[in-house]
């Protein structure tokens, strides 16, 4: 597996985080919209499985295939850079700043909604043979995901925006982890094995993606579900970008970074 120690992968997730920052603007949209539309497939294809199979396991062991394609492919989805990005300010790398952090992660998302997007209504409009015809039982199952994860939470009040906001949470402590995953590893077969575990459990526990989210319930709505795009944005994308972002950071990006960059002082053993 040509297995890299903590102290050198969490170096590299710092040295991408930089990296990225300084991306070209035309570079970032094109790596961010690819990445919402292979993960938007990805997505696709694993509701397809499950329906088929009528076992959300298969699906799920399925998924992350199309997250492992677009992360060997050095796309970026705002869940990774929502992780990596950070590290390079904290680091105090030069010429990194604030400012540099918003600009990538707001082109990120602009690419990543955008392959998104374009994914939903490519995949609604074959389902439909062009809008002309029902949808199916595939069309069925994502509106009614839709509306249980829109109208299902806003039942709920609060304490349902709070709900949603952990699974955004745990949604990303997971996804980091097949990030870092990608960095663990000097052989593809490593790099692959690292990030499927992590993914496929996040998608099987029904934890919130907010790029999953940007093909899923624009799709719903070509497909029927009964919610306004008001609603999908307060009561899903919203906390679930917010819950990607404080999960990711907390539970991966920072803890790694501590102990493993900026390491306390050894213990001297006495005799």
């Amino acid at each position: 597996m040509s297995y890299l120690e903590p102290s050198e992968f969490v170096s590299k997730m710092v040295d991408s985080g930089e990296s990225k920052i300084f991306m070209s603007t035309k570079d970032t949209i094109i790596r961010a919209f690819m990445a919402g539309a292979v993960l938007g497939l990805a997505a696709m294809f694993a509701i397809t499985v499950t329906v088929k199979t009528g076992n959300p396991l298969v699906g799920a062991l399925l998924f992350p295939v199309g997250f492992i394609m677009l992360y060997l492919m050095k796309f970026d989805l705002l869940t990774g850079v929502f992780t990596l990005v950070p590290l390079a300010w904290l680091d105090k790398r030069p010429g990194v700043t604030f400012g540099q952090i918003m600009r990538n992660w707001g082109l990120v998302l602009i690419g990543n909604l955008g392959g998104a997007l374009t994914v939903a209504f490519i995949m609604s409009f074959v389902l439909t043979y062009g809008f002309n015809t029902d949808g199916g039982v595939l069309a069925d199952k994502v509106g009614s995901i839709g509306e249980s994860r829109t109208l299902g939470y806003q039942a709920h009040g609060l304490e349902g925006w709070l709900t949603i906001f952990m699974r955004g949470m745990l949604c990303n402590w997971m996804v980091s982890m097949g990030v870092v995953g990608a960095m663990i590893s000097t052989s593809a077969t490593g790099k692959i094995a690292a990030m499927w575990m992590p993914v496929m459990l996040f998608f099987y526990m029904g934890f919130e993606h907010s790029i999953v989210n940007m093909f899923l319930f624009p799709f719903s709505m070509l497909m029927g579900g009964d919610f306004t795009v008001m609603e999908y944005l307060i009561w899903n994308e919203l906390p679930t970008a917010l819950g990607n972002l404080v999960g990711g950071l907390l539970f991966v990006g920072l803890p790694l970074y501590y102990t493993h960059v900026r390491t306390g002082p050894a213990r001297v053993l006495v005799d």
